[in-house]
């Protein structure tokens, strides 16, 4: 009989549902230790303060907007990750779940070290050509930098 420990990374996208319905499948037919949800997002005011440039300095009315934004997101990450579990435990499956800030290869890659997992399931995002070689690959990362087994799920 198997034993699996399983980091399953979530983030809302189709490649990441296509993932969660293969990590179900896996563990539904597997003695399963422990699953883990997991979805790591970098800070919004650091993209903020990216997008805005350099030398733009905040005023008290942009502290308030990230503030409304930070808050929003944090409710639809919340709202997915716990649509995610549900699927989970319609299985008899209940999920641990992690909402992690960083960045995402580095931390999904920390995390599964760190907590000693089998297997990491995850989406592919499908970047092809150009686009793959300058944005890069958060699955890709996590392959190299990891050392458990990575499913990816196209």
């Amino acid at each position: 009989m198997i034993v699996l420990k399983l980091l399953v990374c979530v983030d809302g996208s189709k490649q990441g549902w296509k993932a969660l319905n293969k990590a179900i499948e896996i563990a539904s037919g597997c003695s399963i230790n422990e699953v883990t949800l997991i979805h790591v997002y970098e800070s919004v005011e650091k993209n903020y303060w990216i997008a805005t440039g350099e030398g733009y300095y905040p005023t008290e009315d942009d502290f308030e907007k990230l503030k409304g934004l930070q808050q929003n997101m944090a409710e639809k990450r919340k709202k997915m990750l716990d649509e995610c579990a549900a699927k989970f435990k319609e299985k008899g499956i209940n999920p641990n779940i992690l909402l992690e800030e960083g960045h995402p290869s580095h931390t999904i890659a920390r995390i599964a070290d760190d907590g000693n997992y089998d297997m990491i399931i995850m989406g592919n995002r499908g970047l092809g050509g150009l686009k793959k070689i300058f944005l890069g690959s958060v699955s890709n990362a996590v392959i190299q930098e990891t050392k458990a087994s990575v499913l990816v799920v196209k």
